[in-house]
């Protein structure tokens, strides 16, 4: 078994791991602290797989900003036993048939994926790399990669309007 082996098979462990302690925390700063852990394993696959540059945007957007706001929203919610709502029973029995129903449709769309016998290419090739990326983006992406900056300056067009005071 070589070093690369080990290491992923850490990874994933170690992001299954904080995946389901994420689900099982009863704290929910608590939850949160696991899914940057999540993130970190995730951002150490994509550096196995010789994509630095998404691994440092995972870890900066994900694990930095949307992390950051998730505490920030949990903190200002002032959650405390007084303010957590009744449990309801017909509720929880519902999640339970939703995710067991989600389970099987995972199940049959794996059965009935194609199996390919395609290896990754690891310590080597330019598949990861910014300046493949940034290539491969604005000649066969180009229409959109422009759609989808319109949309997002609509947006924030749109998040300016709602904020602004009358």
């Amino acid at each position: 078994m070589s070093i690369t082996e080990i290491l992923f098979w850490f990874l994933t462990a170690l992001a299954l791991g904080s995946a389901l302690m994420v689900v099982f925390s009863k704290n929910p700063v608590h939850s949160v602290l696991w899914l940057i852990a999540v993130f970190f394993a995730i951002s150490g696959h994509y550096i196995l797989l010789n994509a630095q540059f998404l691994a440092v945007v995972n870890l900066i957007v994900y694990a930095g900003a949307i992390m950051v706001l998730f505490l920030f929203v949990i903190m200002l919610m002032n959650l405390n036993a007084e303010t957590e709502p009744r449990k309801n029973r017909w509720l929880m029995y519902a999640g339970w048939l939703s995710g067991f129903l989600l389970m099987l449709v995972i199940v049959a769309a794996l059965k009935e994926a194609e199996t390919r016998d395609q290896l990754a290419l690891m310590k080597g090739g330019d598949i990861g790399l910014i300046k493949h990326l940034g290539r491969v983006l604005f000649s066969e992406y180009v229409l959109p990669f422009e759609i989808s900056s319109v949309l997002f300056l609509s947006a924030m067009v749109g998040a300016v309007v709602i904020g602004k005071k009358d």
